[in-house]
């Protein structure tokens, strides 16, 4: 038999994620003895072995390589169809209130353009309602694929657009924002090499995908912070231009002449087959 279970989904994540049957058995709530035969059952009914078993603990074998990379993308599918039925589900019956679509966005990024989207969008008869979800870098993706949002807009080259179609509404340059102060600050352009080596004003390093590229730069989990370094003098960033609408007094862009372009693309799940999702990326294209 090909099909797969959620159940023994989940249970051999756990212990493909843990390495360890004990941690994994407590991290499900259960016993050791019946997620071990589970286990072995998954494997007799798939016909390979998925983990390696020794007194030195547990690892992945080739095939166990694939289920763990398959079946998470499986299990968030089920819980992203889970979320998305209930937001469908909201605006059955009568008296009940509109659909709902949950727009996920980096903070501060294309905010002009996100703002004629949603003002012409609600225009439109029949509209849904927009719940805006602001995220940090490269977060979209993670959202869109669990069913936490139904749209996003996504940035090229940061964001990748693999799994979800898309259409292109933006294309604009790059600027670094320095403290006023600092010399640079009263360039009219800049270059990357110039930005990303400042004696004592590091490149501020955001996370993708919860992990943090090596360098002396501070490690910034959200705007404030990163505006509050800027503006005191302890790093510098590179963002598009139209995110540099959030700028304080004590902070400047200047254009890098070499920073490749910057495309923001409204992107969805290449299954969806929601009416109200239609109509937003049409009302998108049409900006």
């Amino acid at each position: 038999m090909d099909a797969l279970e959620t159940r023994e989904l989940r249970y051999f994540m756990a212990v493909a994620e843990e390495l360890h049957f004990g941690r994994a058995a407590e991290r499900l709530g259960m016993t050791q003895p019946p997620l071990s035969r589970a286990i072995r059952q998954l494997e007799r009914r798939l016909g390979v072995t998925l983990l390696r078993r020794n007194r030195r603990g547990v690892s992945l074998t080739g095939a166990g390589e694939v289920l763990l990379h398959e079946g998470r993308a499986a299990l968030d599918a089920t819980t992203a169809a889970a979320r998305r039925t209930r937001r469908a589900g909201g605006a059955d019956g009568p008296g009940a209130p509109r659909s709902r679509l949950v727009l996920a966005v980096k903070a501060a990024a294309s905010h002009e353009l996100l703002q004629k989207l949603l003002d012409a969008y609600a225009a439109e008869p029949g509209a849904a309602e927009i719940e805006v979800l602001p995220c940090g870098l490269c977060d979209q993706e993670e959202l869109l694929r669990d069913g936490r949002a139904d749209v996003a807009l996504m940035h090229a080259p940061f964001n990748t657009l693999a799994g979800f179609d898309s259409e292109a509404l933006l294309t604009e340059g790059q600027s670094a924002v320095l403290p006023t102060g600092h010399p640079l600050a009263a360039r009219k352009s800049l270059s990357l090499a110039e930005v990303s080596d400042i004696p004592g004003l590091p490149l501020a390093r955001w996370p993708r995908h919860g992990t943090y590229a090596p360098g002396p730069g501070p490690e910034i989990r959200d705007q404030t912070q990163l505006a509050q370094l800027i503006a005191l003098g302890r790093t510098v960033a590179v963002y598009p231009d139209s995110a540099c609408s959030w700028l304080w007094a004590e902070h400047t862009a200047v254009p890098l002449t070499d920073a490749p372009p910057v495309v923001t693309h409204i992107a969805w799940p290449a299954h969806s087959r929601s009416l109200a999702l239609a109509a937003l990326i049409r009302t998108a294209t049409q900006l």
